[in-house]
């Protein structure tokens, strides 16, 4: 239903391990507006029993139910530029 690719996985191992935190990043759509739908990531204390999960390298990502269906089929990246770093949905719908 999702997944994290290798580079995001490593990077969110290395931020959550500088905060001592556990490896759970969670992806949330916020709606609507003039700017249309909106990625919300931050880390995750826990995961919610009826997030979805993927889980790549130790790390997992979740996602609640009702963002799930504006982000199934998708990936989350971690891509560096000379414009900065970030992570990013390649989303195919």
């Amino acid at each position: 239903m999702i997944d994290i690719t290798e580079s995001a996985a490593r990077r969110v191992s290395a931020i959550a391990q500088r905060q001592g935190k556990a490896p759970i990043l969670r992806l949330a759509v916020d709606g609507g507006g003039c700017a249309g739908f909106q990625y919300r990531f931050g880390l995750a204390e826990t995961v919610d029993p009826e997030d979805v999960t993927a889980i790549r390298d130790g790390v997992t990502l979740v996602v609640d139910p009702i963002s799930l269906d504006l982000v199934r089929g998708c990936a989350v990246d971690f891509v560096e530029s000379l414009g900065g770093a970030a992570f990013k949905v390649e989303n195919p719908n």
